[in-house]
């Protein structure tokens, strides 16, 4: 018998991977968690049915958003990650010697867990000494906090349930207090073919808060669409000011500094979305 688990893009989309074995799958206190080996995608991470990250194709994702905004800023020291439990971004972000501390607020902590237990190659660098832990609701952690903060990365899932507070201009204004005086902060903001409304929202409401507000591209494959887009507001410095001499170069597999620059050319249907 074949099991298959089966992420719904929209009413009429769906996305359905056969599994090669169920590794685990529990009703937490915030969502139905899951993960499975796929024969092509490797081992999966589901949260109420939704795909959040495969050992396939995860390096894309979380190298575009956590080095695209450690490379603008020019010194980040204290990063802030809020979701992100199964600790991929923070993986990329350790990577530069400049960080002295990473935050991670997760709101449930069997993400976490899971990632330790089945995910290693993502979550390895949660245990760094600079890594701190926090189980609980980032959206309160940034309110908490003021000036205390180089690099806010928003690793969310998507904009309903616990995640839906994350996309509100209310959310983006505790960022920007929460963001030290040249601070910057990146959002995955979903996909440009079936989330345009929310793409076109969100670049308005930080533009409306942020000097500089920026719209970036990756290509990922198991997400909706397979083109993912990613929102950056910045106080001072611009993604697009970089001279390739700037970079600090890591370890990464996709991100580079002409990749970097080339994230920001974006075709005329996405520029058409947020009247640029």
């Amino acid at each position: 018998m074949n099991l298959w688990f089966t992420e719904v893009q929209t009413k009429n989309v769906m996305l359905s991977l056969a599994t090669e074995n169920l590794l685990h799958i529990e009703k937490t206190d915030y969502q139905e968690l899951a993960v499975i080996e796929h024969k092509d995608l490797g081992r999966v991470l589901f949260l109420d049915s939704v795909i959040q990250t495969s050992t396939r194709d995860e390096f894309v994702y979380h190298e575009m958003i956590s080095h695209v905004p450690m490379n603008t800023h020019p010194h980040p020291r204290r990063v802030l990650v809020v979701g992100g439990g199964d600790g991929g971004t923070v993986r990329e972000i350790v990577k530069h010697p400049t960080v002295e501390k990473v935050v991670l607020a997760e709101i449930d902590e069997r993400v976490v867990w899971a990632a330790r237990e089945y995910l290693p190659e993502i979550s390895a660098a949660l245990g760094d000494p600079r890594v701190e832990i926090r189980i609980g609701d980032g959206n309160v952690l940034v309110r908490e906090n003021e000036n205390a903060f180089d690099l806010i990365i928003v690793d969310s899932t998507d904009p309903v349930g616990p995640g839906e507070v994350l996309f509100s201009r209310d959310f983006y204004g505790a960022v920007s207090r929460a963001l030290k005086e040249d601070g910057l902060f990146v959002a995955q903001t979903e996909s440009p073919f079936y989330n345009e409304d929310l793409i076109r929202r969100v670049q308005q409401d930080l533009s409306a808060i942020f000097p500089v507000t920026r719209l970036y591209l990756a290509a990922i494959p198991t997400y909706p669409g397979g083109l993912w887009s990613f929102s950056l507001g910045s106080k001072k410095h611009d993604p697009l000011d970089l001279d390739e001499r700037d970079f600090r170069h890591c370890a990464t597999r996709y991100y580079s500094p002409a990749v970097h620059l080339a994230a920001f050319a974006l075709p005329p249907f996405v520029r058409q979305i947020i009247g640029v």
